[in-house]
């Protein structure tokens, strides 16, 4: 079953028991998908949805911050339920361990030197971990790794 099968299947699902918070939630992502297939006037695969997906929990997280630096923690609830909605859609994340042993191997296949070679690793390392880790946090690794 496609992805955008799965979270039409989840959103029939959370209608029926009536979870309307839950509801909320995979209404604002297939949104977010039928508005990038309206304007791109494509028909999204799933590594498409997953990039939508990511997204949204990147939007989601800096709300996060705003609504906690703001001291509004009821919103900034709301927000963290979406977000563990949204990555209920994306493949199982790499673990730090994981992510440190594809850097390494990259960063050997790239012959990087220095900081200055931070974009040709993030070129060849994304496409390894797409959907499956925080591309901030290995931006961050690269640094530290490079620097």
């Amino acid at each position: 079953m496609s992805l955008k099968a799965q979270i039409t299947e989840d959103m029939k699902t959370a209608m029926r028991a009536k979870d309307s918070v839950r509801l909320g939630a995979i209404r604002l992502l297939q949104a977010a998908i039928k508005q990038r297939e309206v304007d791109e006037r494509i028909e999204l695969n799933d590594s498409d949805v997953i990039a939508a997906i990511e997204k949204m929990l990147k939007q989601r997280r800096d709300s996060i911050a705003a609504f906690e630096s703001a001291n509004r923690q009821d919103l900034a609830d709301i927000e963290k339920f979406e977000v563990t909605v949204l990555q209920t859609y994306l493949p199982q994340q790499l673990t730090e361990d994981e992510i440190k042993a594809i850097l390494e191997t990259v960063v050997t296949e790239t012959g990087a030197a220095g900081i200055k070679d931070m974009s040709k690793v993030m070129t060849a390392i994304k496409p390894l971990v797409a959907g499956k880790a925080d591309m901030g946090k290995i931006s961050g690794l690269i640094k530290t790794r490079l620097g």
